[in-house]
């Protein structure tokens, strides 16, 4: 479904001070829902190689199989929508094409890319996600991290090693336990949540939330908003003023309307019916 309209989309990303290069990637289709962000890793442009292919596969598929979905339906095994599927599908195939790429030109090989990935539609939005790049949601003044990072220290936290104090100042913050292009298999976390008439929701690398912390996040929205693109500017602006030890980046998008699934046609519910049978 078109979305244009519907969704406010605003994106901003730097290399920092120290980085020579920026290995960050985003993306966005507002027409699609989509909004995606990739956090590569490897030498000799390897990252830079690996967040620009995830980026560029992922949309690519949305744009291949999304207009096939009929918003609405539900996957039976899951209960998700269908698009959510998609996506799941979609990083997949990313995760195919970085391998690929690594075999195909050994200066790459170990590349490999953290992924972010939202999907509005039928007034939820799908996240999947692999890594420790971000997603927060603004809702009524209030902050949440929607996303649980994949790293050995988020281990650590879950398992009551570390206090969330402890982790923030750790240096060992960094080490993920997933990313694309590293293994044939990759788990994606995939949840799906309803989205709200003034939401407003956030990607980022952790070269964000590494150098500041989720009240100054806060802060930025409170202080730099409502324009979403100063928003995203003031962002990556504090996280560069805090140190900008790595690249920075963020997307942002806010719900501006309603986006509800379009009413079923007479036909589609009889021959729904006789399906169901």
């Amino acid at each position: 479904m078109d979305l244009a309209g519907k969704l406010e989309i605003a994106g901003k990303t730097d290399p920092g001070k120290i980085r020579e290069h920026n290995e960050d990637k985003i993306g966005e289709e507002v027409e699609l829902g989509a909004i995606i962000l990739a956090d590569g890793m490897g030498g000799y442009h390897g990252g830079e190689v690996a967040s620009a292919i995830a980026v560029n596969t992922i949309l690519n598929h949305l744009h291949e199989h999304l207009p096939a979905v009929r918003c609405g339906t539900r996957d039976k095994q899951t209960g998700v929508g269908m698009e959510a599927v998609v996506a799941r599908e979609a990083i997949l195939r990313a995760n195919r094409e970085i391998l690929a790429a690594s075999e195909a030109q050994p200066q790459f090989r170990g590349m490999g890319t953290t992924i972010v990935l939202a999907l509005f539609y039928d007034n939820r939005v799908a996240v999947a996600h692999v890594g420790d790049s971000r997603m927060y949601r603004l809702r009524q003044g209030r902050l949440d991290t929607v996303t649980r990072d994949h790293t050995l220290l988020q281990e650590l936290v879950d398992r009551g090693l570390y206090s969330e104090e402890e982790a923030r100042e750790s240096l060992n913050k960094n080490l993920v336990t997933r990313a694309l292009g590293v293994e044939s298999e990759v788990l994606i976390d995939v949840q799906e949540n309803v989205a709200e008439v003034g939401d407003t929701y956030l990607l980022c690398s952790d070269g964000l939330n590494d150098m500041i912390d989720d009240q100054e996040i806060l802060d930025a929205f409170e202080q730099d908003g409502p324009d979403l693109q100063t928003i995203a500017d003031g962002l990556v602006d504090r996280a560069i003023a805090a140190g900008g030890r790595d690249n920075v980046s963020v997307v942002l998008a806010r719900v501006l309307e309603p986006f509800p699934a379009p009413p079923k046609t007479w036909y589609e519910k009889v021959s729904g019916y006789f399906v169901n049978q």
